[in-house]
């Protein structure tokens, strides 16, 4: 949520990075389980300081797994909100992404349902 909503903040600033960026296919990756945390914490938004309560160290694991930090990501998303074909690619791979996972887990649920009880 708190991702989606600065992506719309952002879209229409130019921004040229000092500092690299990260890479179009790490941050579709990055994107995509950032979105996953995101919905993650929708069910303890409206507890007042849940988001930051739970949300932080959410983000700052997932920032560590991929070897980044939130400077470098809000620099590169940034850069990339600036750049709409660029966005576009991108946001279209996150959005496969996670309808890929999203078709896994309802085909485990399917087949787990499939199974006789006994």
């Amino acid at each position: 949520m708190f991702f989606t909503i600065s992506f719309f903040l952002l879209a229409c600033n130019k921004y040229k990075p000092a500092k690299p960026i990260i890479d179009q296919p790490h941050m579709v990756i990055l994107l995509t389980e950032l979105l996953i945390v995101d919905g993650s914490m929708y069910n303890v938004s409206n507890v007042p300081d849940s988001m930051y309560k739970y949300g932080f160290g959410k983000y700052q694991a997932l920032f560590k797994k991929h070897h980044t930090d939130s400077a470098q990501f809000n620099r590169s998303f940034k850069y990339y909100t600036t750049n709409e074909s660029e966005l576009l690619l991108i946001m279209d791979k996150v959005q496969d992404n996670l309808k890929n996972k999203s078709d896994s887990i309802n085909n485990i649920q399917l087949k787990k349902n499939a199974i006789p009880q006994k």
